[in-house]
């Protein structure tokens, strides 16, 4: 019956919106998809049920569940999504994969019209319109790359800045970008994008020809990243902030995290490199004229929850800074941007200025104050050192205490005990959000008050009903509820 096959397309178009909410969180990485999802009942419940039930429905002839099944499915996901966090973004990836998939699908039902009954051939049109959109976003990204590249280098007098780090380069690159904007035209790239696709859009897209400086973050998930990002841009400079045990999971060992990060110094034009000091160094590293290990002394950090100071050497002579930005591990990440800084041109005195007007970046350590209570909002942190010292600062409050947080989501077992522990020694009030890390926290917080809160969606009604005027609130690390 014709009815029965539009909500059979309306269970296939469903079913897509699932597979490509999924695949826009994880880069578009099926393989991550299914084997790093951190809710893997949601596959069970969303696609492989459902499938199942359609596929026996029509092998039963049974119309009537077909269009049950329709109906229950696109009310289960509209419930699911309507309770994301992180919803499908409609970009141009996305409606060219729902165009090709609906071509695929009038082909399909094209075919069965003219008596071709292939089993369930309608399912085809899935992973057929996954690797034809694939395709197409490849040759797409060929040319994007290539307009890309044509445009660095009709820019012959920029320079090009690469950072990466395990933790702390978005820091880094906007502690640069204020610093160096004093003097220089200069742009970086916004917000998190330090993917190879991201870059290239970002240049094609919002590169000013003006531009004299440009500072590129570049992240990575699996070795080869960041040697695709420096072959690709081939910058002059580079700076390897602080290496740690971040995405482990992906690495399986932190020395393929540190040989993935050294890899940036695959630039043909490198003129400099900075790296972090303690950082440990991979196996087959060859010493380099051109690396400065960074900073080369440093002594008197105090950090509170007002300010940061610290005294660091510079060309065998000891300069003092200060900032409004907090937190001690911003001072190394600082002292990049500041070394950075001068070999670019810029004076001490000059830099010690730009220091002590920095303005935090958003959701990393940034303080403000809301209806009488002092907000620490961390929420774009997820390292372990990263959280300890914002644990610490909050401990210096004289007020009741507050943290709302998931954990560390990238890491070992040991870290989320340890900072359980030193979460239960600060804070009154513990705020658990999620599932992935609630029974380890919870099980080792005995003194504090905690709440678990396994969906996010209820986190904004909990908090009106504990928190209390003059409360300091610390939101810790922000995984989305996927997560």
């Amino acid at each position: 019956m014709e009815y029965v096959e539009l909500f059979k397309v309306l269970f296939l178009f469903a079913l897509g919106y699932y597979v490509m909410t999924n695949l826009q969180w994880y880069n578009y990485s099926f393989l991550r998809v299914v084997t790093k999802h951190h809710k893997q009942r949601w596959h069970l419940l969303y696609f492989v049920l459902p499938v199942l039930c359609y596929c026996l429905s029509i092998l039963g002839e049974q119309d009537i569940l077909v269009v049950l099944l329709g109906v229950l499915y696109v009310i289960a996901l509209f419930l699911w999504g309507r309770a994301l966090d992180r919803r499908l973004k409609w970009t141009g990836r996305v409606w060219r994969f729902f165009g090709i998939y609906a071509v695929l699908i009038g082909v399909v039902w094209m075919l069965k019209y003219c008596g071709f009954q292939w089993g369930y051939l309608e399912f085809w049109s899935l992973p057929l319109a996954l690797v034809v959109s694939n395709v197409l976003e490849y040759l797409m990204m060929v040319q994007y790359k290539k307009k890309a590249l044509q445009k660095i280098d009709l820019m012959q007098q920029l320079k090009i800045i690469a950072i990466t780090a395990s933790f702390g380069k978005t820091s880094i690159k906007n502690f640069l970008h204020q610093i160096l904007s004093h003097k220089f035209a200069v742009y970086a790239t916004p917000r998190s994008v330090n993917t190879l696709n991201g870059i290239i859009a970002d240049i094609n897209q919002h590169l000013d020809m003006q531009t004299r400086i440009y500072i590129v973050e570049a992240g990575a998930r699996e070795k080869g990243d960041i040697a695709q990002i420096s072959q690709f841009l081939n910058p002059q400079y580079v700076i390897i902030g602080k290496i740690g045990e971040q995405h482990l999971e992906y690495f399986k060992s932190l020395d393929n995290i540190v040989s993935t990060k050294f890899e940036i110094l695959q630039s043909k034009r490198l003129r400099s490199a900075l790296v972090a000091k303690d950082n440990p160094l991979p196996q087959e590293y060859v010493p380099k004229e051109i690396l400065k290990f960074v900073p080369k002394e440093m002594r008197n950090i105090e950090a509170t929850l007002d300010h940061t100071r610290f005294e660091m050497q510079i060309k065998n002579e000891w300069h003092e800074f200060q900032t409004s930005v907090l937190g001690s591990f911003n001072a190394y990440n600082i002292a990049l941007a500041i070394v950075m800084a001068n070999e670019m041109g810029m004076g001490i005195d000059e830099i010690k200025k730009c220091v002590a007007n920095l303005k935090p970046v958003e959701h990393r350590l940034h303080k403000s104050i809301v209806n009488g209570r002092v907000i620490l909002d961390d929420s774009f942190n997820g390292n372990f050192e990263g959280m300890q010292e914002a644990i610490r600062i909050a401990s210096e409050y004289q007020g009741r205490r507050v943290i709302v947080t998931p954990g560390i989501v990238e890491g070992v077992e040991e870290m989320n005990v340890a900072l359980a522990q030193e979460m239960d020694q600060v804070f009154d009030l513990v705020v658990i959000t999620g599932e992935l890390n609630a029974k380890i926290l919870s099980s080792h917080i005995s003194r504090a008050k905690k709440i678990i809160l396994k969906d996010k969606s209820t986190m904004q009604d909990t908090l009106k009903l504990c928190l209390k005027d003059g409360d300091l609130i610390l939101f810790a690390n922000d995984a989305p509820n996927y997560i």
